[in-house]
């Protein structure tokens, strides 16, 4: 028989109507009478049958089988529930059945005990249980009921009510009645309101008063466990799960690749957040990767930060619960061994990277050197050299600390290309302009490393060698050469004395003296000759006596005739001052020269020529002429010593000394200088002097010592002529102008 559908238990039981009715049909519904209040009583033996119902069965029972017991559980009956009721209630069961329980006998009861009494316990009562009311359970109940169940109560109810009942009804009783059972039976439902004890049946009944429609305890009240959320105690926390070493280890490798990827899978956020924070920072530090790269400190700190965070994600890892699916915990290792590749790659990136950096770094300092070499062209070596000596380190540390390098494999098509441009001059045949640069390159192995040099050093030795012997032979005889030829050729000879340019030294200076020498004779301009000679001498004096002795006398004797062809030279030319100076110092020169004599003459003739022009006609004779010799008596009157040079077919000079007594003569505009009586005391008061002159016109030049300047007065030109057969006195006086 199918069981009659209960109300929600929020809602108004409507009365039982008291008429009979057929058994599993609804009654009419009647209000039911008040009733009083009663004792609540205990009832002991087997429940009330429903009509048509055998004894000792329960609704829901197979025929035949033991009452109380099923086949398991009623119809449409959850484990431990009855059907069409609240968890482990059977449906339509009668306040205070027990499901699945056998007739007047429950589960743990010896034989013979009072039905609903346990072996040595109260009926209805567990053991240390309060009226058969366990923590954390409704009164009498416990959650999936056992048969030691308490009787009277349902699991999942409150004290004093069962799912079904209405409020207020009897406790034992289901709002309604059972299947096949009249309304208003005593062993069915009581009727809402009535307050009074329950028909005998079993469990605990309700106390208290009866209770309106619709109202009751509120929600909430009763056992914890039960009520609308919020109430109660917390549930208890979850225990850990069981040691998983295979997910610390993933997680671990997850939070060392650096990207806190095993604090996303437990869901660490604060943590997932610092190692990406400390990533990020790790980067705009290394990045962009220069030569210097990363800092030792920041490297070390956050390999510590990446080893705590593997530690720190092994230990929360070890039992923690992952809330992904399964398949991502499989690829959870494997994944965390794929990215130990990011700091590993990052790693060999950074390191290709901080190398490209350093080659780039390698060839900046190789085009700066080339810059410094390129701006040192067209400069004089000595102010160039710094330059080149900067460029000449960087190409020897690129070559040497970086040989493998990009910059390092181009230094030698550097050091060609050095060795060229400071090659230049001497490619030009500029000898001179060579000899610095070659030295220079030809002395790097002392300052630069020789196998990086290899031979380009001994290829130096011949250009050198021609250099040195080029410029040396070109500055011979000339007086302001720079270097002098002696510094070239003594270089030359000392540093390459068995080369081919060192035995080629004698027989070209021997040549500059014959050219010169032969230019002195037939030459227009024998000083500029004589000045080559002399510089050709100084040249000749300081090479090595033993090979160039006889050098030096051809110079010496050029270096004589080159003076005196210079002297003439000028007197001829009217540079009577120069030719005068040329000639005086060129008897002091050579005192023992045969031309000595005729030099003297010259200088007395280019001396009194400078005052008297005409005097300079025609170069005085190397020899006096013979013949008859007229006297002629000098006197000096007038103050101081006087010197009187004279030149005409023979030329010479005489000094006479002071006149102790003599004065100047008054002379005047208006008086006739042929009135002065000179030399007309006595004539031993008058110093004299005698010459003895061949006939002919002579120039006289008398140059009165102690005025310190040719002025009037000082110097006096007199001409006279020299007639044979006669003899001549010359007075020399001086007037006052006043």
């Amino acid at each position: 028989m199918a069981p009659v559908p209960e109300a929600p238990p929020w809602a108004p039981v409507p009365p039982a109507d008291r008429t009979p009715e057929t058994p599993g049909s609804p009654g009419a519904p009647t209000t039911p009478p008040a009733q009083p209040l009663a004792t609540p009583t205990l009832a002991f033996g087997p429940p009330p049958q429903a009509p048509g119902q055998d004894a000792g069965q329960q609704p829901g029972q197979t025929s035949g089988q033991p009452s109380g017991q099923g086949s398991g559980q009623p119809s449409g009956h959850q484990p431990g529930q009855a059907s069409g009721h609240q968890p482990d209630q059977a449906s339509g069961q009668a306040a205070g059945q027990q499901p699945v329980q056998a007739s007047g006998h429950q589960p743990g009861q010896a034989p013979g005990q009072p039905f609903g009494q346990a072996t040595g316990q109260p009926s209805g009562h567990q053991p240390a249980q309060a009226s058969g009311h366990q923590p954390g359970q409704a009164s009498g109940h416990q959650p999936g009921q056992a048969p030691e169940q308490a009787s009277g109560q349902v699991p999942g109810q409150t004290p004093g009510h069962q799912p079904g009942q209405a409020p207020g009804q009897p406790f034992g009783q289901a709002s309604g009645h059972a299947p096949g059972q009249p309304p208003g039976d005593p062993s069915g439902a009581v009727p809402v309101g009535a307050g009074v004890a329950a028909a005998s049946g079993y469990g605990f009944p309700q106390p208290g008063p009866a209770t309106a429609p619709g109202y009751g305890p509120p929600p909430g009240y009763g056992p914890p466990g039960y009520g609308p959320p919020g109430y109660g105690p917390p549930p208890p926390a979850q225990p850990p799960g069981p040691a998983n070493p295979a997910q610390a280890a993933a997680i671990a490798l997850l939070n060392l690749s650096g990207l806190g990827l095993g604090y996303v899978l437990l869901r660490q956020w604060i943590g997932a957040a610092l190692c990406w924070l400390a990533t990020a920072a790790l980067l705009v530090v290394a990045l962009p990767a220069d030569v210097d790269g990363v800092p030792v400190g920041v490297l070390v700190g956050y390999g510590v930060l990446l080893l705590a965070a593997a530690a720190d994600g092994f230990r929360r890892g070890l039992r923690a619960t992952l809330r992904v699916g399964a398949a991502v915990r499989r690829l959870a290792l494997p994944l965390a061994l794929v990215l130990l590749a990011v700091p590993a790659g990052g790693s060999l990136a950074y390191g290709a990277a901080r190398e490209e950096a350093r080659e780039e770094a390698l060839l900046a300092r190789l085009t700066v050197a080339d810059e410094r070499v390129k701006s040192g062209q067209g400069l004089l070596f000595d102010r160039a050299e710094p330059l080149y000596r900067l460029a000449l380190a960087t190409y020897q540390e690129l070559g040497t600390k970086h040989a493998g390098s990009r910059a390092g494999k181009l230094v030698p098509a550097r050091l060609d290309a050095y060795y060229a441009q400071l090659s230049a001059p001497y490619d030009k045949k500029d000898f001179c302009k060579a000899v610095a640069p070659l030295k220079h390159l030809r002395g790097l192995p002392g300052t630069v490393d020789k196998d990086l040099l290899g031979t380009r050093p001994a290829k130096t030795d011949e250009p050198l060698a021609e250099s040195l012997y080029g410029c040396g032979t070109a500055a011979l005889g000339v007086q302001t050469a720079e270097p002098p030829a002696e510094k070239s050729l003594n270089e030359l000879l000392d540093t390459f004395p068995q080369s081919p340019q060192a035995t080629r030294v004698e027989p070209a200076v021997r040549e500059a003296i014959k050219t010169r020498s032969a230019a002195v004779d037939g030459g227009a301009v024998p000083c500029g000759t004589v000045v080559e000679l002399r510089a050709l001498r100084s040249s000749v004096d300081a090479l090595p006596d033993a090979t160039f002795a006889g050098a030096s006398r051809e110079t010496a004797a050029a270096v004589e005739k080159g003076d005196f062809a210079c002297g003439t030279s000028q007197f001829r030319s009217k540079e009577f001052d120069d030719a005068a100076t040329t000639m005086t110092q060129f008897a002091k020169d050579y005192p023992n020269s045969p031309k000595a004599a005729h030099a003297r003459s010259i200088a007395i003739a280019a001396e009194i020529a400078d005052e008297e022009p005409e005097a300079g006609k025609s170069l005085p004779p190397a020899k006096a002429p013979g013949g008859a010799r007229m006297v002629m008596v000098v006197s000096n009157d007038g103050p101081g010593s006087v010197e009187l040079l004279y030149t005409g077919p023979t030329t010479g000079k005489v000094t006479l000394n002071a006149c102790a007594t003599c004065t100047k003569y008054p002379s005047s505009v208006f008086l006739d200088p042929k009135k002065i009586k000179a030399c007309t005391g006595p004539a031993s008061k008058y110093p004299k002097a005698t010459l003895l002159l061949p006939a002919g016109n002579y120039h006289f030049l008398q140059k009165r010592a102690g005025t310190g300047t040719s002025t009037v007065g000082d110097t006096k030109i007199s001409k006279t002529k020299i007639e044979p057969n006669y003899s001549y006195t010359n007075c020399l006086y001086v007037t006052s102008g006043f």
